[in-house]
């Protein structure tokens, strides 16, 4: 009992406490403070042009790298989890601040967070797995368009007072004003964006976004160009964090963002769960997805009070935190630590950063998680699969993300559905394979007056009225109908039901039903029906030999009288 006891108190400790426990060494220290530095100048520009491309302030996506980013390292359930702002969400976050203002965000980020910490402690972790795939890469690629294409104004420097939000009018506001293009600003796109890729290719290890950043802001501020900066877009940043406050909230705003609230905090799970999982994989570790989900909640809180944007585990940061040579959580709290100090002290600097140069990066963003060879790879699956993966797409796109992830999870379980009901076989007679040394006699060998049905799989509501009409196709009903269910797995709600109306339907007429080989979970629901081993109406075996005396019994002690279950 204290073995359990202690096992279910494990899931939910922090993998900071664990490894501390492990022994913390200077070498450690060492290892985690060059990775925590390596990840922080990754993340600096990126959390600015994040926090730009979702509809607030660059100092935002700093602050939101900071504060949820120490906490989701701190309280997470990963060994090397990097936390902080995402493209993930960018599209939800904008139209949040869109509809419902930027206190409206707060409130939603805040419940999000709640919902998180309510989601671990219901031990909803493991649900991650069961969210199909074509599902999660089609609104994944959908918001790497959306993100791609939100920039393309600042790319170019087009003259747009107010860029539509939908993406069919905002591409006709881009062609509209293609006569505006700013050959300066297109030429510290361009060349930001060139020297990311040759940076990859050439030289992976250095930070590209920030040397294209660096490179950028000098060539601006030296040949005096006339580009767009964060400083000209954001004149009244502020340095250092702000103080902690309540959003403004009613009961009317809690109503009306917990929509979106939701949302945040299934991306927020999704992907710090993804994200959790490839760094078990990089490292040889195993994370505490219930755990994680609790860490996230409350960086989502904290994030939320100190005026910040949703945060969830960023997959690249956790890779490059591992392959700069993390070791425990410690690296991404340093990271946070980091950035805190650019806050600080370093705040003015940004300022001169090009808004071109930031568009630059994010534009790789979008390249990076559009999952272009998942994408492609599912397009080569069955049609029920490809629909779901181009519905959901499509939808991200041209609607939003909530109707996307609805429609497309609803469509894959209806489709998942279809196959099972595809695979349960419900057939007449005894003939077929056995697993417990039954009889297997041919149908002519049955007593006069007995029925025999195998179902071989689960009895769901896919397929309950399959078992109900293929009794009805008996014509005469027996005087003993055998149900063989030892190969039955799983009954629902809907299957329970149906076999408590043949139960019914077989009594009125006079004819009695076996129950064989009936598994926990079947006899489980059964017995909520009353239909258990206890109750009248049904008798149950352990094997189809039993089952078959018994009938025999039955048959003798009765007179045969033609019933119809019809």
């Amino acid at each position: 009992m204290a073995v359990l006891h202690d096992a279910r108190w494990t899931a939910y400790t922090p993998k900071l406490i664990t490894v501390l426990r492990e022994g913390y060494t200077l070498d450690r220290f060492r290892r985690d403070a060059i990775a925590g530095l390596t990840v922080a100048i990754v993340a600096l520009p990126l959390a600015t042009a994040l926090g730009i491309a979702s509809g607030a302030s660059p100092d935002k996506g700093l602050v939101t790298a900071v504060v949820a980013g120490f906490l989701i390292s701190a309280l997470g359930g990963s060994r090397a989890q990097v936390g902080g702002p995402t493209g993930a969400f960018v599209v939800v976050v904008f139209n949040v601040i869109a509809t419902h203002g930027y206190d409206g965000l707060l409130l939603a980020t805040l419940i999000a967070g709640l919902l998180l910490i309510v989601a671990g402690y219901a031990k909803l972790g493991a649900l991650v797995k069961f969210i199909p795939h074509p599902v999660v890469t089609g609104f994944t690629a959908g918001i790497a368009v959306i993100i791609a294409s939100s920039q393309v104004k600042d790319f170019l420097g087009l003259s747009i007072a107010n860029v539509p939000a939908a993406f069919l009018p905002k591409w006709q506001a881009y062609f509209a004003a293609l006569g505006s293009i700013k050959p300066a600003t297109l030429a510290i796109g361009a060349g930001s964006l060139i020297l990311i890729v040759a940076l990859r290719k050439l030289a992976p290890r250095l930070p590209g976004f920030l040397i294209a950043v660096v490179v950028a802001s000098i060539a601006v501020a030296l040949l005096h160009l006339p580009v767009d900066t964060i400083g000209s877009r954001f004149p009244n940043i502020s340095p250092g964090l702000p103080a902690p406050a309540l959003p403004v909230f009613s009961i009317a705003k809690v109503q009306a963002v917990l929509p979106s609230a939701f949302t945040i905090a299934f991306l927020a799970g999704i992907e710090a769960l993804l994200s959790a999982v490839v760094a078990d994989g990089m490292i040889g570790s195993r994370h505490r997805s219930n755990q994680e989900l609790v860490g996230q909640g409350v960086a989502n809180i904290a994030s939320a009070l100190f005026g910040g944007l949703p945060a969830t585990g960023a997959i690249a940061r956790t890779a490059t935190n591992i392959k700069a040579g993390a070791v425990t959580p410690v690296a991404g709290m340093l990271h946070a630590f980091f950035l805190l100090l650019f806050i600080l002290f370093a705040t003015g600097l940004m300022a001169f950063v090009p808004m071109a140069a930031l568009a630059a990066i994010l534009f790789m963003v979008s390249w990076d998680m559009s999952e272009r060879q998942r994408f492609v790879g599912l397009l080569r699956m069955p049609n029920g699969d490809r629909a779901v993966l181009l519905l959901t797409f499509g939808l991200t796109v041209m609607v939003d993300l909530t109707t996307a992830i609805a429609v497309g999870v609803t469509l894959s379980s209806l489709l998942f559905m279809a196959r099972m009901s595809e695979t349960v076989q419900i057939e007449t007679g005894i003939g077929g394979t056995s697993d417990d040394d039954e009889d297997l006699n041919q149908r002519a060998a049955l007593p006069k007056g007995v029925e025999v049905f195998r179902i071989d799989g689960p009895v769901f509501f896919g397929i309950a009225n399959d078992l109900l009409d293929t009794l009805r196709r008996v014509g005469e009903t027996p005087q003993v109908i055998i149900l063989r269910m030892r190969r039955v797995p799983m009954l629902d709600a809907s299957g329970v039901t149906t076999l408590a109306e043949i139960v019914h339907r077989a009594s009125a007429a006079g004819a009695q039903i076996i129950l064989s080989g009936v598994q926990p979970q079947p006899l489980a629901m059964l017995e909520r029906v009353g239909l258990g081993h206890k109750d009248a109406g049904v008798i149950h075996t352990g094997t189809f030999p039993e089952a078959l005396g018994i009938a025999a019994t039955i048959v003798q002690a009765k007179n045969a009288v033609p019933l119809s279950l019809n």
